[in-house]
């Protein structure tokens, strides 16, 4: 089997690369046949995969393989802060998880409530006020309030029910 895997897959790209190129209106006699005998050699276990791959690479940098590399898609940036069980008590330890979290520009920032009892993100200025940034409603166990951070700054916010409860959000 593993040898049946081994022939037939470099026969099947190297079929690929020739229907590409063909559509790409480039025939096959514009491909060497030592590039045509490292794939049939490839397939007889002859020559090692770095040389067949090293063949696909002159056909590529030569412009006989046209690659059309299409539109590459925007990266998702993501990031979470946890809000741990026993952070609604004033005794505890219980912090957000990071205490203050750093990310770039255009990430989504998911709280996410661990605790037994409600909580909610509110934002402040820099004064301590609550402002109409980012504000979740109540968060029971096991919900999640999101926020994509965009412009580059601090943002600070905490829990209006625990107000000891306070977060940093860094955005560069």
């Amino acid at each position: 089997m593993k040898k049946f895997v081994k022939i037939c897959l470099p026969l099947l790209m190297f079929s690929i690369i020739l229907v590409s190129l063909s559509a790409n209106t480039v025939n096959a006699q514009s491909i060497p046949e030592w590039v045509k005998n490292n794939a049939l050699w490839y397939g007889q276990g002859i020559i090692s995969e770095t040389e067949f791959l090293d063949a696909i690479k002159f056909l590529i940098e030569n412009d006989i393989l046209i690659v059309e590399m299409g539109e590459s898609q925007p990266e998702i940036k993501h990031a979470s802060v946890l809000i741990p069980n026993g952070n609604s008590e004033i005794s505890k330890a219980g912090f957000y998880s990071p205490l203050n979290l750093q990310i770039s520009t255009g990430t989504t920032v998911s709280w996410v409530n661990e605790d037994s009892v409600l909580h909610n993100i509110q934002s402040l200025d820099d004064k301590g006020k609550v402002v109409d940034w980012f504000n979740s409603p109540p968060l029971d166990t096991g919900d999640v309030y999101e926020f994509t951070f965009e412009k580059p700054g601090v943002y600070h916010y905490y829990c209006s029910f625990h107000p000891w409860r306070v977060g940093t959000v860094t955005v560069e």
